[in-house]
């Protein structure tokens, strides 16, 4: 007899129906909602939870906001998925009582500085020349521009994209291979849907994604990541596909060795699998022109994930998938009849950014200031932490900080101390790796687990820079 699962009302109370009827931010309100019926105790560790469709129709919310509830409750630790089992609360997240919690937080509620990675500096968007192409844009728009939107997405962007893509990343597409999303979590989301799983996903990556493949069915293992990046001798035929971040390897930096490279491809067409490129920030490297994308080497076997999260700003909500022709239309067809989730008058407008040049002008420029910031960070801990190592510096919005073994977490709360919001190298580990590397000889492992903060340099304000750099050097060990 299959196993049930608990009902809203049990999970949630009979208010939040009405809570979820306001205008406010409802997976907040949902998350919100799971969080205390985890620490009340109402939900017990190991409770299976509805499928979040159903979940979706009792709530009468749209299937992506449950789902991406789920998956950041994931990513928390508040829930657990795993395939075939589905969702349940993690044997971990046992209730927490008033009595113990603690009585003195152990970092501030609203830090001083910020370099958490992941977003630039919000004032360096550039307003005005968005400005006039979006006044272009609205002026030149075809009438079917506002009325129900084509899920591919607006034609102007996929070609603008297709030919952008080409010149800078190497890309091999045609307009009618991109569809337009609402960034790389909703490709993840339409792949997994679309693909199904076991996916292999780099040792070190972004958690988010992991829980959100999770929340939809997909499991992953952990592919080991060394300093030429992911170990794509790893992958297996029982692989569905396997997430990469070849340009920029996520979060320890480095891009993947063109030997691995050309593996991964030779993996995908022996298998039938699937490469899913995370194109993250491939327009920042500082050394060198950015290294081409592995969609180049086999366009029917690799899918290139994009967006402007890290280029322009995360609130534009516009990303892409360049898709192998087999899977356009079920990509498409999971997306739904009409476009749900990006603005059909934002895509016009980033079409005009784009054809008129001014993309590739803020892109150099973001290049210019990015490096300058790296830079800094660079300089600031060769002055006062030489014992210190940097990784990762040719690329991206990020460095790695390497640590001394076992001080992670004292630094991670040393910074809090200081007002500094940093992240721990640890976060992003898989939670599988430690067993897939147990398995291994000494010499493969050479390069696991290890601790580092993940530093971000892109987010504060060029005034508030420098302090940050200050807290971040006191924060630091001393060697």
């Amino acid at each position: 007899m299959a196993e049930s699962w608990v009902n809203s009302a049990e999970i949630l109370g009979s208010d939040l129906p009405l809570e979820l009827s306001g205008t406010g931010n409802r997976r907040a309100v949902l998350m919100s909602a799971l969080r205390e019926a985890v620490r009340s105790g109402r939900l017990s560790p190991g409770t299976r939870l509805p499928p979040y469709r159903s979940l979706a129709a009792d709530l009468g919310l749209a299937r992506n906001t449950v789902a991406d509830a789920y998956a950041e409750l994931v990513a928390e630790g508040w829930l657990a998925a795993r395939q075939g089992s589905g969702t349940r609360v993690a044997e971990r997240a046992a209730p927490v009582t008033p009595a113990h919690r603690p009585r003195t937080p152990e970092r501030p509620s609203r830090p001083v500085h910020d370099l958490v990675q992941g977003q630039p500096d919000p004032a360096a968007f550039p307003r005005t020349a968005w400005l006039a192409s979006a006044r272009r844009a609205l002026a030149t728009a075809p009438n079917d521009a506002f009325g129900p939107g084509d899920p591919h997405g607006r034609p102007e962007l996929r070609r603008a994209l297709a030919g952008y893509l080409a010149r800078v990343r190497g890309v091999r597409t045609s307009p009618e291979r991109i569809v337009l999303c609402s960034g790389a979590a909703h490709g993840l989301r339409l792949l997994a849907e679309v693909v199904g799983g076991p996916w292999a996903a780099e040792a070190y990556g972004l958690p988010f994604h992991r829980g959100l493949l999770a929340s939809h069915g997909v499991g992953t293992r952990p592919v080991g990541v060394d300093r030429d990046g992911a170990r794509v001798g790893e992958l297996t035929c029982r692989d569905r596909a396997v997430l990469l971040t070849p340009a920029h390897q996520f979060p320890t930096g480095g891009p993947l060795h063109p030997a691995r490279r050309a593996a991964a491809v030779d993996w995908a067409r022996s298998t039938g699998g699937l490469v899913v490129e995370d194109d993250y920030d491939g327009e920042f490297r500082y050394d060198r022109q950015p290294v081409g994308a592995v969609q180049g080497l086999d366009p029917e076997h690799v899918v290139l994930l994009g967006s402007v999260s890290k280029s322009l700003s995360p609130a534009l909500r516009i990303g892409w998938m360049v898709l192998p022709e087999r899977l356009v239309a079920p990509v498409v067809a999971a997306k739904g009849e009409r476009e749900q989730f990006s603005s059909a008058t934002d895509q016009l407008t980033l079409a005009d950014f784009v054809d008129s040049g001014a993309y590739d002008r803020h892109v150099r420029r973001m290049r210019q200031r990015h490096r300058r910031r790296r830079d800094q960070l660079v300089a600031a801990l060769e002055q006062r932490a030489p014992h210190v190592r940097v990784t990762g510096i040719a690329a991206g919005l990020h460095a790695v900080v390497e640590l001394p073994p076992g001080t992670e977490r004292s630094v991670v709360r040393a910074a809090a101390w200081q007002g500094l919001a940093v992240e721990g190298l640890a976060g992003y580990r898989h939670p599988g790796a430690e067993q897939a590397e147990s398995e291994q000889t000494d010499g493969e492992r050479a390069d696991g687990e290890r601790d580092g903060l993940v530093v971000g340099y892109a987010t504060p304000a060029e005034h508030a820079y420098p302090e940050a750099l200050e807290a971040l050097c006191r924060a630091l060990p001393p060697g």
